[in-house]
């Protein structure tokens, strides 16, 4: 099958490749892929960025959501057949879907939602898992109370902005003057232009905060947080608390401790808890997602579709960050 891989941690253009067809275990499917998506952690996967967390094997194939359709299954499966329309976000050390196939657990998958292409499908699975976990697991968010999702504009902050509407949550969001009307049209309740304003000088007593930025942004983020509330991101640093969950093992979970004493410091001080979040497959959670597309509560944003072969140009796109929504590769 022709793929889309990397021979070395860098960055380093992809490289299109003839690899073998993945094997099916008894637990899987074999998928033909129509659609992918860019995601920032290909970027960081590609960078060598979280080998603390994950290794991988050279070539690896990059990618980590899709959508197609079910060619073969294991001797195991019952939840999907040959010919079934699927979406997904494969698990992460079974990453790959800058390719022409995929074996994916039948628990990592979902049937695509009716009333979306396979290009729309596609941008779904990783941003919207990554969402779900953010609002509903972690922040728990129930209707009323308030929630900051950073850069509203961005892959996930189009899909969180209307997931936490659905849930009835209040939404202040950052995004530049570009991306107002988007992020407004989506359900926005307070936009805060990130280049004019300081959102931690604007806003507080939140109950949550979805950070997608990390860094600076992440620690103002502590000040609009009202006392026993949280903050879960995904470009942050992973804490001791992360460490221990992930089973990541005593030197790990204490370097995670000492890399993010800072970010202890500023719980204590507001009583805010961060939480760092490695989102994981789930074929029931996609199963939610799908039924709050097809309810038309949820829709996909999609900023500019690329062919297979311009797989690096629409990497270099994403990594632009001028992208308003999704950036999706047409594998089929």
């Amino acid at each position: 099958m022709k793929a889309m891989v990397i021979n070395k941690y860098g960055k380093h253009p992809l490289q299109l490749t003839d690899m073998p067809e993945p094997e099916v275990g008894d637990y899987d499917v074999l998928a033909e892929i129509h659609a992918a998506s860019i995601n920032p952690i290909d970027f960081k996967v590609r960078d060598g960025k979280v080998r603390m967390l994950l290794k991988y094997d050279m070539p690896l194939v990059l990618g980590n959501d899709f959508s197609g359709i079910v060619i073969k299954s294991g001797n195991k499966v019952t939840k999907f057949k040959v010919g079934d329309e699927i979406y997904g976000r494969p698990s992460k050390n079974r990453i790959g879907t800058f390719a022409e196939y995929i074996s994916i657990h039948e628990d990592d998958i979902a049937l695509k939602p009716e009333n979306l292409s396979f290009e729309e499908a596609a941008s779904i699975p990783l941003v919207g898992l990554t969402s779900y976990q953010a609002l509903h697991d972690i922040l728990q968010l129930s209707a009323g109370q308030k929630v900051l999702i950073q850069a509203g504009a961005g892959g996930v902050g189009t899909f969180a902005i209307q997931l936490a509407k659905a849930m009835g949550v209040y939404v202040a969001t950052t995004t530049s003057e570009a991306g107002a009307k988007l992020v407004e049209s989506l359900g926005a309740d307070q936009i805060i232009n990130y280049r004019t304003e300081q959102f931690d000088q604007v806003l507080q007593d939140y109950d949550g905060v979805f950070d997608t930025i990390g860094g600076e942004t992440l620690e103002k983020a502590f000040k609009t947080v009202k006392s026993g509330g949280q903050i879960v991101s995904v470009s942050g640093l992973p804490n001791a608390r992360f460490g221990e969950e992930f089973g990541s093992g005593f030197i790990k979970t204490n370097l995670f401790r000492l890399i993010t004493r800072k970010l202890t410091k500023l719980e204590n001080k507001y009583n805010v808890k961060y939480n760092f979040l490695f989102m994981k497959p789930s074929g029931r959670q996609l199963e939610i997602i799908s039924e709050l597309i097809e309810s038309g509560k949820i829709k996909p944003v999609i900023d500019q579709i690329f062919p297979f072969v311009e797989a690096q140009k629409a990497m270099e796109y994403s990594e632009s960050g001028r992208a308003k929504g999704k950036i999706i590769l047409k594998i089929k």
